[in-house]
């Protein structure tokens, strides 16, 4: 079972990472038994998993992505959601209410231009722009908090390994730390100093991803910034 790139080797979209019995990471894909990075960026391996933390791109929905959006226009049955994406999204009337009521008679009174809403990707196939729903836990209009924007691509590494980087993110700093695949993230604190330091600490992981030990890094840099700000 071949290994053609060692780890943090940089490589293009299209390069061969591995071939056998392994299964495809973040930003690669399996064809037959081989393996192939989808975006140019660094590699990374863990046990029988390869995958490549990319440097660049932007975000293609997916089915199943959480998203954070902000409503740019309204029609009769759908609201258009901005999702950080070349592709606008879709929400459905009949998704927010069943029957009448204010989101049927007046959607733009109802989820007005410029709200924000967490929501999941439920349709997209590439032909059509994506659809979204707001029905789950967690998800809606999202009524306060910091939004803060990152490249799509360093999402994976700010959610880390089995949720351990936004764990501790959210365990040292006391926020409320809603992470869209798409980029965007909305902080909320029980302080203005405490959301200081998280999105201080998200824009670090933003432009460190790509370096090793940054878990033990950021973790460090919270505990000094919230001491300085007591």
């Amino acid at each position: 079972m071949p290994i053609f790139v060692e780890n943090r080797e940089l490589v293009t979209p299209g390069t061969l990472l591995a071939k056998g019995d392994y299964k495809a990471g973040e930003h690669a894909y399996k064809r037959g038994d081989c393996i192939y990075s989808t975006h140019t960026g660094l590699v990374e391996r863990s046990d029988n998993v390869i995958g490549v933390i990319a440097l660049v791109g932007c975000y293609v929905p997916k089915v199943g992505d959480l998203v954070i959006g902000k409503v740019v226009d309204s029609h009769f049955t759908y609201w258009e959601i901005d999702i950080n994406s070349p592709y606008i999204a879709k929400l459905k009337v009949g998704d927010v209410r069943r029957g009448p009521g204010p989101a049927r008679s007046a959607p733009s009174k109802f989820l007005p231009t410029g709200t924000l809403v967490a929501g999941k990707i439920v349709e997209f196939d590439r032909t059509k722009d994506p659809v979204v729903t707001i029905r789950g836990r967690g998800l809606g209009r999202i009524q306060d908090g910091h939004l803060v924007k990152i490249n799509p691509a360093k999402v994976p590494r700010l959610i880390g390994r089995g949720g351990s980087m936004i764990k501790m993110l959210v365990e040292k700093t006391g926020c409320e730390i809603k992470v869209g695949q798409n980029g965007l993230i909305v902080v909320k604190g029980k302080s203005p100093r405490e959301e200081r330091v998280a999105i201080s600490a998200i824009r670090r992981i933003e432009t460190e991803a790509h370096t090793s030990g940054l878990t033990d890094r950021i973790s460090a840099m919270i505990d000094r910034e919230l001491q300085n700000e007591s």
